[in-house]
């Protein structure tokens, strides 16, 4: 039980320390797949709530855009990491994120004993978005129905968050002509958390952090300033996927987010023990900030 598994780790105690700290997670789609680490990260929620740090939760959602759009017979195109997405593709794309995994995550929370109120980035133009073009050789590539976020409503965040609700928010946007987008969810989370000027941009992801060696998991970055960065991604050791993901962190942190995380979150209470154990890869705007407490 969360209780026997809160009081051993004097877990509530601990956490008082960032009682009024805004941490903003984005909850990828991949981690949803594993019921015990759902389970726990829900878990880890309540705690962090019961010790009266503001949570807002920005979700993602792939792999199951992907497994309803072979349910219907739709083939999904991916460009440096983007889904191309047509009229047709979108209308799935809101379906899953906004009708399904966003209700089901809000739900879930409510039953833990979080009051969560799940909403969509269309919502009272709580995600402005222009459309997102590619630049591929030096030539404009149009990929659909995908948003760049210009602005973020921050004062309907900040309305549930002083009713003591998680918002918890699907990564779809609209123009300034009414129609919706499909947006990266990390860009989202980002851009949520410069708005708020977070305490902590926490990303769950499938892997541990970042690695100077992909292949060997002892060489873990724990620590890194954001002017590093570029240079890992020149010597490839930051590369493909992660490269989006990383970019987004830095943004993050040079408009106002004190420190970002990349945390495993296929592990079991992950979010909450990387708080005192600095387990994955924390990333900070100049200096090393090796004592991640107040």
């Amino acid at each position: 039980m969360f209780e026997s598994w809160c009081n051993k780790m004097e877990t509530q105690k601990d956490l008082e320390i960032f009682k009024g700290n805004t941490f903003v997670i984005k909850y990828g789609g991949s981690i949803m797949k594993n019921k015990f680490s759902q389970k726990a990260f829900f878990e880890d929620i309540l705690a962090l709530r019961l010790a009266g740090v503001n949570i807002v939760i920005v979700h993602g959602g792939g792999p199951e855009i992907s497994k309803w759009l072979k349910k219907v017979g739709i083939v999904s195109n991916f460009i440096n990491g983007l889904r191309v997405t047509d009229k047709e593709i979108m209308e799935i794309v809101e379906m899953v994120l906004s009708g399904k995994i966003n209700k089901d995550i809000s739900s879930c929370l409510n039953t833990t004993g979080i009051k969560a109120i799940g909403i969509s980035g269309s919502d009272d133009n709580l995600i402005t978005v222009k459309k997102k073009y590619l630049n591929i050789n030096d030539q404009l590539v149009d990929i659909g129905f995908v948003g760049e976020v210009q602005s973020i409503n921050k004062d309907l965040i900040i309305n549930l968050l002083n009713m003591h609700c998680v918002p918890v928010i699907s990564p779809i946007g609209c123009d300034t002509e009414g129609s919706k987008y499909n947006i990266n969810a990390d860009y989202v989370a980002s851009y949520i958390s410069s708005a708020l000027r977070a305490e902590k941009l926490i990303i769950l992801t499938d892997v541990q952090g970042i690695y100077k060696d992909i292949n060997d998991k002892s060489t873990i970055i724990n620590y890194i300033v954001a002017n590093e960065i570029k240079n890992y991604i020149n010597l490839g050791i930051i590369s493909d996927g992660m490269i989006p993901k990383i970019e987004c962190c830095i943004d993050a942190l040079e408009k106002g987010t004190e420190k970002v995380y990349l945390i495993d979150g296929r592990k079991e209470h992950s979010l909450v023990n990387n708080i005192f154990s600095n387990c994955g890869t924390t990333i900070s705007l100049k200096g090393e900030m090796k004592n991640d407490k107040k």
